[in-house]
């Protein structure tokens, strides 16, 4: 299974980081199968960047409705239609249909120009797509919000999405391969809604997990990326490190 971490970054723009999103392939490199989770602004340009095509995107699973989780999405679906690739899959939370509905309604346009099947999801739910079994993770974040574990051949990761570190996250993380977790502000913030390495190492301290890569890193995070890998290194005792913009992890 691959990753390609395409944006690592958050609202506020940033020279090295752009919006959330990443994309899974349990394909290979002769037959790409990727599935894009959250599409924030500049998502579309980094998907460019990578070895993959918007063409190659027809199946995506949105966290949550924030603008830095969503923003590429319709840029993508359109840029899709014209170049003659006209479904996408859509799952996302609650509400999903209704926001897809008010976006579209503003480019009246493009409504009969594409196929879009929207799936709200809640947590619990288990989705299989491109060879891969998507497991949705309640999460605790300022909108209904969904994390996800994502499982093929016999390897997991986990993606939180936004959120506060909550106990079915670090449930859901005993013994997978992979934790990509939001770590939004250092320790010297107090924060709801988001994570910090602080609350994150005490949550998890002890669970079992491959490795950590963080995202969703505010301007605020630099200059202490040292401090935050160590806390949670020693916190779990495993390879923690902060995520950039197109990584590709294998696992």
């Amino acid at each position: 299974m691959r990753i390609i971490l395409l944006g690592t970054g958050v609202a506020i723009p940033q020279k090295d980081r752009v919006q959330s999103g990443l994309i899974v392939d349990a394909g290979s490199d002769k037959k790409y199968c990727p599935v894009l989770f959250d599409c924030g602004c500049g998502v579309l340009q980094r998907i460019f960047q990578s070895k993959y095509r918007h063409t190659h995107i027809t199946s995506v699973f949105l966290s949550h409705l924030h603008l830095d989780h969503c923003g590429d999405l319709l840029a993508l679906v359109k840029a899709n239609w014209l170049c003659d690739t006209i479904k996408l899959n859509l799952w996302g939370p609650v509400g999903t249909g209704q926001w897809l509905d008010g976006l579209l309604a503003a480019y009246p346009y493009m409504q009969d120009k594409v196929e879009i099947e929207v799936i709200e999801l809640v947590p619990g739910q288990v989705v299989e797509v491109e060879g891969l079994e998507v497991e949705c993770i309640h999460t605790v974040h300022a909108l209904p919000s969904l994390g996800f574990t994502v499982t093929s051949g016999g390897k997991t990761m986990l993606y939180s999405g936004d959120t506060e570190p909550v106990d079915d996250i670090v449930k859901a993380s005993e013994g997978i391969d992979l934790l990509i977790h939001e770590c939004s502000f250092p320790d010297t913030f107090e924060v709801t809604n988001h994570t910090t390495p602080g609350t994150l190492a005490e949550k998890i301290e002890g669970t079992s997990i491959g490795q950590i890569v963080l995202t969703h890193l505010y301007p605020q995070t630099r200059g202490f990326e040292a401090g935050m890998v160590k806390v949670l290194a020693e916190a779990c005792g495993c390879p923690v490190e902060i995520g950039y913009d197109l990584q590709v992890i294998e696992i």
